[in-house]
């Protein structure tokens, strides 16, 4: 780093106030509690503002520049949901307080349930998940309660695709069943014949990501939704996609019994750096009382001089609870200031926008790029980072060299079916002049792959740090430093 630490900056009888004189007796303590050696540094204010403004510079931001990892990690969000979820009202509620001195967050939650189950066209949701994985484990269970329900104990192979996420069958795993792969065929949507084989007595459901990690939507989808119904199993729906079909597809119309939102990634607060995430799950009759409890509900519904009361009920059938207290609650009031600032035509302009820009990138990379399914993509679209003529150039090169020409790399090496896999996420934010730009630097870096392989092997070379030892750093993460 070429930035120094606050203990590197330190100087000893530096300060940052000046305080008064002390004209009163000082306070004895305990000497138990008396450290004999604290090394705190010791820096002025400007020391401390200008460090931590370094710092911020040296960093990459949505607010900075463009992020093609899209909605799957950082979409640009308007800065007033922010505001939103600071407001005192909801920034200092207790989760502990009676229900009826929480009336308003209650009927921010019970609204921001009704409005995701219009969205997607499911009967009911729970907001508990804390993130999207959460909430496929959520969903996983409530399948396999759902079976062991009606004395199907047998059903515990749960079908995934080869083009779904990653976590899909750990959660499945997690939940005590079998996850299976099936196939895709050459258009990118699942192999309808391999699927077929794979549907029996035994199968709990399906987990479908739609529009899957190509970027593609699913042709088959009812036909899936048959063939899973007619075995007996559920249909589950990663809505980690959800972005492009705001507005224009409902899944549950589509035949899905259950699905997760990632709120953090399509309705607001972005997600870089981990977190806070939430992953509420939306289900179809069949599954309502097996949802988490408890969930918002009205329990009075009032009168033309009484505003309705709000509470909690407990499904009858439910899994149980999936988080303290009532989920991450912040991030619940940043998604409700988005749906209600956009309204219906918004979402489905943020949908059509999205997909709009992913197509134009498809079209103009196309060229310099092998786009192995290579039709129209929804919201995302996948490039291969290699090239015959360019040995030994992969895609983490192009990604590092990206970051010379000021833009964010791009998600890399996945979905894994796709060899040097290079996903690229627009978004609905992102102008034409950004666009250009980008596609611009793409094509620059593709001719530079031919003709100084080297300029990419050792990119970035104008950031902060150069080349890092990536898997180094994954096993072998140093996060303290020397005081």
């Amino acid at each position: 780093m070429t930035e120094p630490t606050v203990y590197e900056l330190s100087a000893p009888g530096r300060s940052g106030v000046s305080l008064p004189a002390l004209d009163v007796d000082p306070s004895t303590l305990p000497p138990s509690l008396i450290r004999k050696d604290l090394p705190l540094p010791e820096l002025s204010e400007a020391d401390v503002v200008r460090h931590f403004l370094r710092l911020s510079q040296m960093n990459y931001a949505v607010d900075k520049g463009f992020y093609p990892l899209g909605s799957c990690t950082m979409k640009y969000n308007p800065k007033i949901n922010e505001d939103a979820a600071r407001l005192p009202g909801f920034a200092f509620v207790h989760p502990l307080q009676n229900p009826e001195s929480m009336q308003g967050c209650l009927s921010l939650m019970y609204h921001l349930q009704s409005w995701l189950g219009e969205i997607s066209g499911l009967a009911a949701v729970s907001l508990q998940p804390a993130a999207g994985a959460h909430g496929e484990l959520t969903g996983a269970l409530m399948i396999r309660a759902y079976h062991l329900d009606r004395g199907e104990r047998n059903r515990r192979r749960m079908l995934i695709p080869n083009s779904a996420h990653g976590t899909n069958p750990a959660s499945v795993s997690m939940a005590g069943m079998e996850a299976v792969e099936v196939p895709s065929d050459r258009r990118g949507n699942i192999d309808l014949a391999e699927l077929r084989k794979a549907c029996d007595s035994t199968v709990a459901g399906l987990m479908l990501t739609n529009p899957n990690t190509l970027g593609l939507f699913e042709e088959n989808v009812l036909e899936v939704a048959d063939a899973v119904h007619n075995c007996g199993g559920l249909l589950y729906g990663d809505g980690a996609n959800l972005n492009p079909l705001l507005g224009i597809v409902r899944p549950g119309d589509l035949g899905f019994d259950v699905m997760h939102f990632n709120l953090h990634k399509t309705f607001s607060t972005p997600h870089g750096g981990g977190g806070p995430g939430s992953g509420p799950v939306g289900v179809s009759e069949k599954l309502t009382e097996f949802l988490p409890a408890p969930v918002v509900a009205i329990l009075d519904p009032g009168g033309e001089e009484e505003p309705p009361l709000y509470g909690f009920r407990d499904p009858q059938k439910s899994i149980g609870r999936m988080r303290a207290f009532h989920g991450n609650f912040g991030v619940l009031v940043r998604a409700a200031a988005y749906i209600r600032m956009l309204g219906a035509e918004g979402l489905r302009r943020v949908a059509e926008t999205a997909v709009l820009n992913a197509n134009y990138l498809r079209t103009l990379l196309k060229g310099a790029y092998a786009v192995p399914y290579d039709r129209i993509c929804m919201h995302e679209f996948v490039a291969e980072g290699c090239w015959a003529d360019a040995p030994g150039i992969r895609a983490v090169d192009v990604a590092k060299r990206l970051m010379d020409y000021g833009v964010h790399p791009p998600t890399v090496m996945f979905p894994l079916i796709v060899h040097d896999a290079l996903m690229i996420e627009p978004t609905e934010t992102e102008s034409k002049q950004t666009l250009d730009a980008f596609a611009e630097a793409m094509k620059k870096i593709a001719a530079e792959a031919r003709s100084d392989p080297q300029l990419l092997h050792e990119a970035p070379h104008h950031a902060p740090v150069g080349r890092l030892d990536e898997v180094r750093a994954a096993k072998q993460p140093v996060l303290t430093g020397k005081l």
